[in-house]
C-alpha cells in the first residue's frame, strides 16, 4: 500500500501560493533541489490540479535544454518515470507522458490507488491537497519553508480542519529554508 504525500515550498507564515509575487528564496539552491530529488525519488504517481500541472510539465522538456545541471537532469528523469493524473474541468489533452486526466476529485478512487500501489503518492497545489486532506488521504506532510512572509495567498494548510502530526525529520539549509516532514498520527 502506498502512502499519499503532501509536499510543497510554503512561505514562513503558511502560505504555499502567495497573493502577490513569490514565496522568496531557497528552494533553488542545488543542495535544497537535490535533497528534494532524492527525497521523492520513491514516487510512482503524482496527483495535480491543472496549475501545478502546467508548472510541473516543465520537467518533460527539460533535457533537451543546453547546459542543464545533473541535479536537474536526474530530477527531470525521475518525474518522466512518474504516473500522472490531472484533475481539471478544461484540460482537453495532457502535455506529458504516462499522465492521464480525471474531471473531478474522487476521494474514494484515490483510496482505491493508494491500497493498490506498490509506491508512494504525492499530492500537489494547496486546492487539490485541500481536498485529500479534508478527506482524511493524507499520510505524510513535506513542509520546505521559505525565509519570507508574504502575508496571504493559498494557504499551506485548508481552513477548518484539525491534524494532529509527529515531526519525522527536520534540516535546515545554509540557504535559510527549513525542511520539516511530519506523519500523520495513528487514530487522527
Amino acid at each position: 500500500m502506498g502512502k499519499l504525500i503532501y509536499s510543497m515550498i510554503t512561505s514562513l507564515d503558511g502560505y504555499a501560493e502567495a497573493a502577490e509575487g513569490n514565496l522568496g528564496r531557497g528552494a533553488e539552491d542545488e543542495e535544497v533541489h537535490t535533497f528534494i530529488g532524492d527525497t521523492f525519488r520513491h514516487i510512482g504517481t503524482y496527483l495535480y490540479g491543472r496549475r501545478m500541472y502546467e508548472t510541473m510539465v516543465f520537467w518533460e522538456t527539460v533535457d533537451t535544454q543546453p547546459d542543464v545541471p545533473p541535479h536537474i537532469l536526474q530530477y527531470a528523469k525521475d518525474w518522466k518515470a512518474a504516473q500522472k493524473v490531472v484533475y481539471s474541468t478544461t484540460l482537453d489533452a495532457a502535455a506529458s507522458a504516462n499522465t492521464r486526466l480525471e474531471r473531478s476529485f474522487d476521494a474514494e478512487a484515490v483510496r482505491r490507488l493508494k491500497e493498490e500501489s506498490d509506491h508512494d503518492l504525492t499530492v500537489e497545489g494547496p486546492t487539490l491537497a485541500a481536498q485529500a486532506i479534508t478527506a482524511g488521504l493524507v499520510d505524510e506532510y513535506h513542509l520546505f519553508i521559505t525565509t519570507s512572509v508574504v502575508g496571504g495567498g493559498k494557504r499551506f494548510f485548508p481552513g477548518g480542519v484539525r491534524l494532529d502530526l509527529d515531526l519525522v525529520e527536520q534540516r535546515s539549509f545554509p540557504s535559510g529554508l527549513i525542511y520539516a516532514h511530519y506523519r500523520t498520527r495513528s487514530g487522527t
